[in-house]
């Protein structure tokens, strides 16, 4: 059974322009993708026109494959092969857990010390399971605040609002595992309307005129498959993440 889209990554891509890229060689190139973007097309938002993988065949003027993929709602840093033997050496990589991502996240409440998830999860609907599979898959995510934000003003039943600035790291791959473990650990990434918290949500569209998902991928690592030398490609969270985080710091 085919799942419904993603809520969360409904809010329509900017005014189309080129990607910007990272990092290139002649084996590898990463781009920064924006919040709202699919990676590829997919039946579960058939009504998408624009992907990740066509702007940037159209952008560098070659085929291009990608090595993993982000939710339509992430931004951040997404990698390419230029060639299928490449692509396939990067899989491997992944698959083997030889690939370190690191993201930022913005989430409800305070998280007070680092730590480590160690949370099955079962498959979604739009993995092509049944939903009621009683199977799980191992997934493992370390956490770490950064910075703490409140605001006096009441949420809920709380007398101010309390939110955290983090840094995740999954050691699994397993589909919205950010999302779904942060929701598990009671503090719900800001902007996910599906495994988050619609107070909130609400709170930050009002106030700060933020419908995104505020989870960014900032750090790729991996061993190049060509040079053997360690790959670490980085980038700051895009403007409109930066934005709230700056307002909420005023």
């Amino acid at each position: 059974m085919k799942g419904a889209p993603d809520p969360a990554g409904a809010r329509s891509v900017e005014p189309l322009k080129p990607l910007d890229i990272l990092y290139r060689d002649a084996y590898l190139v990463a781009v920064y993708k924006p919040a709202g973007l699919l990676v590829h097309r997919t039946s579960l938002d058939s009504r998408e026109v624009r992907f990740a993988v066509q702007l940037l065949r159209d952008q560098l003027g070659a085929e291009v494959f990608p090595c993993h993929r982000l939710d339509k709602p992430t931004s951040g840093i997404l990698l390419f092969a230029l060639r299928k033997e490449i692509l396939k050496a990067v899989n491997a990589a992944f698959a083997e857990g030889r690939v370190e991502k690191r993201y930022r996240a913005l989430v409800r409440g305070w998280i007070q010390k680092e730590g480590r998830l160690d949370y099955p999860l079962r498959p979604l609907k739009e993995e092509g399971r049944r939903a009621s599979t009683t199977l799980q898959r191992a997934a493992v995510t370390d956490y770490a605040p950064l910075e703490h934000y409140e605001i006096p003003e009441p949420l809920g039943r709380y007398a101010s609002a309390r939110f955290s600035l983090v840094e995740l790291a999954p050691l699994t791959g397993r589909t919205h595992q950010l999302r779904r473990h942060l929701a598990h650990l009671r503090h719900p990434i800001i902007g996910d309307t599906r495994h988050g918290d619609g107070l909130q949500n609400r709170y930050f569209r009002d106030r700060f005129q933020s419908r995104r998902l505020l989870l960014a991928a900032v750090s790729l690592a991996l061993t190049h498959p060509v040079s053997g030398r360690q790959l670490r490609v980085e980038a700051k969270p895009d403007a409109s993440f930066q934005s709230v985080v700056e307002m909420l710091q005023v």
